[in-house]
């Protein structure tokens, strides 16, 4: 499929929930990094539907900070030992295996000292590592964060996805444009909310006439729409430009940025519009107005967006 494509799919599952879209978006797409039995292992197998993946990068200490974690591994023969933990970490409770990223070294930067990170490939049964239920989370109910922990875990250099100390690259070559699934996700979720609210406010009566009719309700409409369309073309437009092998990356953390906010905005006037009886559980917008502020934190919170469309303006210009 394109990116168009999934992207458009994506945002109509977003109107359900994200225990409904995590499946679908299985497998992740670093796993394209696969090389040569990896493929036959983890790749294909995912693909097909005969294993489950999930994503450990995040740690208690080191969120937006990467290349700040502290789960290391270092090299004993042949192998690696990894030691520490990694939180937050989505489906873990059903994976069959994780795509690990940890620190294996450390370089001289001009911002100072930093990890090197390296990606490994880690089976659910290897000994050293488990895997925890994780936090009750207001968002997102559907599906369970875990957390991951590693006690003297031996892995062989074939687990290594891509190269030694280059987990950092290829995060960046292919985690990125899962920014846009979260834009096409809080699409989705934004129109079911907008359309929940401009029934109600065409049925709804108060001082004789209905609500949609008061200018403090119409306008409410009107901000709603155009900000959903505008994220949806942002996010529509992010996903034909990597089909065009187009840079992007500026485009998708400004789709991410816009549609994450313009949800957050879209489901809070949606309960405004229906009143008290829209922050109860009768309903489901409680639930699309709880869901949506995660999404302004993960796979890159705001700060972490608005830092890279700046960048992406400045660097050119030597700034």
């Amino acid at each position: 499929m394109s990116h168009l494509d999934f992207t458009l799919l994506e945002r109509e599952l977003g109107r359900a929930s994200m225990a409904l879209g995590v499946f679908f978006g299985r497998p992740s797409g670093i796993l394209l990094a696969c090389e040569g039995e990896q493929r036959e292992c983890y790749l294909l197998p995912a693909v097909r539907g005969e294993k489950i993946d999930c994503l450990a990068m995040t740690e208690p200490g080191a969120g937006s900070d990467v290349r700040g974690m502290k789960c290391a591994a270092r090299q004993s023969g042949d192998d690696w030992i990894v030691n520490g933990s990694k939180h937050f970490i989505s489906h873990g409770d059903i994976a069959d295996f994780a795509i690990v990223f940890v620190a294996t070294g450390e370089e001289q930067t001009a911002q100072g000292v930093k990890k090197k990170i390296t990606c490994f490939l880690v089976d659910r049964d290897m000994p050293g590592f488990d895997i925890t239920p994780g936090y009750n989370s207001v968002s997102h109910r559907g599906y369970q964060n875990c957390i991951l922990n590693f006690e003297d875990c031996r892995l062989p250099a074939s687990q290594i996805l891509g190269q030694v100390h280059q987990g950092f690259d290829i995060a960046n070559e292919w985690l990125y444009a899962t920014r846009i699934s979260v834009a096409a996700a809080s699409v989705g979720r934004a129109r079911r909310a907008f359309d929940l609210a401009v029934e109600y406010a065409a049925e709804r009566e108060q001082f004789g006439q209905k609500i949609g009719r008061f200018q403090g309700v119409s306008f409410k409409l009107a901000d709603m729409i155009t900000r959903i369309d505008a994220a949806d073309l942002m996010t529509l437009s992010a996903a034909w430009r990597l089909d065009q092998s187009l840079p992007a990356n500026r485009e998708i953390a400004s789709a991410k940025l816009f549609a994450t906010e313009m949800l957050g905005f879209v489901t809070d006037e949606a309960i405004q519009i229906f009143g008290g009886m829209g922050l109860m559980d009768d309903l489901p917008l409680e639930r699309l107005w709880r869901d949506a502020r995660v999404e302004r934190i993960w796979d890159g919170t705001s700060e972490i967006q608005r830092h890279i469309i700046s960048r992406e303006l400045l660097r050119p210009l030597g700034c």
